[in-house]
């Protein structure tokens, strides 16, 4: 075996090894998209957003089948693994493509995606029993917010009213004064950020996980072609013998 060929098969040791980390990346940040669907899913207008999140752990799988056909294809010498692996390769990419643009797409939207959250917190009756008030203390304990916009958004609520319009819901007591009770003439001791935007935040940062994700394994992809291109063009010619004729 040449010294070329030794160097290209040790790129591809490499760039395959790299690729497991970056399958590791790709499905964390479909997991983790899923998982703040499933806590937010009271919050959301639409199921659609977790399907860049399904494409994005697929194409993690790919990866990282394509990760362990390309470390075992940099050990021998095999026309049709070689192939194989363009093709696992080709369809990664087309997959994680889908992903991105599913990504940019609700990322755009956000504001209309997070809409039903006013309404859950209108349904807001402080009962455990209560699904939609599990939700809203959950959300606001988690993301350390209160109200939609801010605490006052409480004031337009039922249940403020059935308190004597005198505090908001306890889980919007910031975490930094335990002698909070939610009194709204001590604000300072009340988050001060709207769930609504830290939602959106939340949500924008693993759509963006999922869209730079999609850049990288592109950039990787290419050094992977180009080296299994080189292994190709390097592959040794079959030798070919004329039979005699009896």
């Amino acid at each position: 075996m040449s010294d070329r060929r030794k160097t290209t098969k040790t790129i591809l040791q490499l760039m395959c090894q790299l690729l497991w980390v970056v399958g590791l990346v790709v499905g964390l940040s479909g997991a983790y998209l899923l998982m703040k669907y499933t806590q937010s899913i009271l919050f959301l207008s639409h199921t659609y957003i977790i399907l860049p999140a399904v494409l994005a752990l697929a194409s993690a799988v790919l990866l990282v089948a394509a990760g362990c056909l390309g470390s075992w294809l940099s050990h021998r010498d095999s026309t049709f693994l070689q192939g194989l692996f363009v093709y696992l390769l080709v369809l990664t990419f087309c997959l994680e493509s889908t992903a991105s643009a599913l990504a940019y797409f609700h990322s755009t939207k956000l504001d209309s995606e997070t809409a039903p959250l006013s309404g859950v917190f209108q349904k807001y009756t402080g009962s455990s029993q209560d699904a939609n008030s599990r939700a809203v203390d959950a959300i606001q304990e988690e993301l350390q917010c209160c109200g939609v916009h801010d605490y006052k958004d409480w004031f337009e609520t039922s249940w403020f009213n059935c308190t004597g319009r005198l505090s908001v819901p306890h889980s919007c007591c910031n975490s930094t004064f335990p002698s909070c009770n939610g009194t709204v003439d001590q604000p300072w001791q009340l988050y001060t950020r709207g769930c609504q935007v830290k939602l959106q935040i939340a949500l924008q940062f693993v759509l963006s996980l999922i869209m730079w994700s999609s850049l990288l394994v592109f950039l990787l992809e290419v050094v992977l072609l180009l080296t299994v291109a080189q292994l190709m063009m390097d592959q040794p010619l079959m030798e070919y013998e004329v039979l005699g004729k009896r």
